[in-house]
């Protein structure tokens, strides 16, 4: 759980950084990233 914790982290610091520079098909692929280890967090509290 807690690898999991800081790899969304380190997707959202990467989300915003990609955001500023205006590189938005890499800030798209950051969010669902972030979307993909959140999903992994929720299923890992829900057992």
């Amino acid at each position: 759980m807690i690898e999991l914790t800081n790899k969304y982290e380190i997707a959202k610091q990467n989300s915003i950084e990609f955001m500023k520079n205006g590189q938005i098909a890499d800030y798209l692929n950051s969010l669902l990233e972030m979307n993909k280890y959140k999903r992994l967090m929720v299923a890992i509290v829900a057992n």
